[in-house]
């Protein structure tokens, strides 16, 4: 599996451009998908200085609802006219950041016809499925860090449930994607078991290193190798990776192979 990461908060060298947004196409074995379009069209100008063809994508997976992931939609449907776009049934409510900026992808997209949408479960290919875990117990308590959804007209927590991950079974090896982790990265990995997890923690908002250094001893109790990036925050990564050897950060520009 080849992973290239097309847009991030922070850049491999000047050559990338960086945004608050995630975005990585994934080459496993002859499919080619792409895993969140970031928050605008930059995605694709880093994609073309790692020589990838985006028209060629078969499958995108938008990881959850907000705007850093999914808004780079639009112009990835101007220059690929087949992928399927897989998404949650709650992908498109309505959510809000804790300054309540409205962070939603833009709904009107759903006129092009081009959405999966389900709602616990679906295989994409054999060994590649996306799963929501909603009905799944969480080991630890779920943090919305201010941010909200519309239920019943009215602005309320975010549950999160619009949330999926992608999980792929390759060479041995369960390699976890999970866009933020709004639902917790110690849940994430106690119910999906990784031996590989790539993705923000939603670590940003914490500048308590106890706090940190808590997570770090729990994370290290899986036995797996971590990617992180984006909402996971650079000074909060630095405090992790103190404690955790197999954790290692990702910028736009970055190329994985996972053997």
């Amino acid at each position: 599996m080849k992973i290239s990461v097309l847009a991030e908060n922070t850049a491999k060298n000047d050559c990338y451009g960086a945004e608050h947004g995630l975005s990585m196409y994934l080459e496993i074995g002859e499919e080619k998908i792409l895993f969140d379009t970031g928050a605008s069209s930059l995605f694709i100008e880093n994609a073309k200085k790692l020589g990838i063809d985006l028209s060629q994508v078969d499958k995108v997976i938008i990881s959850h609802g907000h705007n850093d992931h999914g808004g780079g939609l639009q112009s990835f449907f101007s220059i690929n006219q087949k992928a399927k776009v897989f998404v949650t049934a709650r992908a498109f409510g309505r959510y809000f950041n804790d300054s309540n900026k409205d962070i939603s992808i833009d709904a009107s997209l759903l006129s092009t016809g081009r959405f999966v949408v389900y709602d616990e479960k679906l295989e994409l290919v054999d060994n590649v499925e996306v799963l929501t875990c909603n009905n799944a117990k969480p080991r630890t308590a779920i943090n919305c860090y201010g941010l909200k959804m519309v239920e019943n007209s009215c602005l309320v927590d975010d549950d999160f449930k619009h949330e999926q991950y992608m999980v792929v079974e390759e060479n041995g090896k369960r390699i976890v994607f999970s866009g933020c982790s709004h639902k917790g990265i110690i849940n994430i990995c106690e119910w999906l078991q990784p031996d590989v997890l790539i993705g923000g923690f939603h670590f940003m908002r914490i500048d308590d290193d106890k706090i940190l250094q808590e997570a770090a001893d729990q994370l290290n109790t899986f036995n797996a190798d971590f990617y992180t990036c984006h909402c996971t925050g650079l000074k909060q990564y630095e405090c992790l990776k103190q404690k955790m050897p197999r954790l290692h950060y990702l910028s736009s520009g970055d190329v994985l192979e996972i053997k």
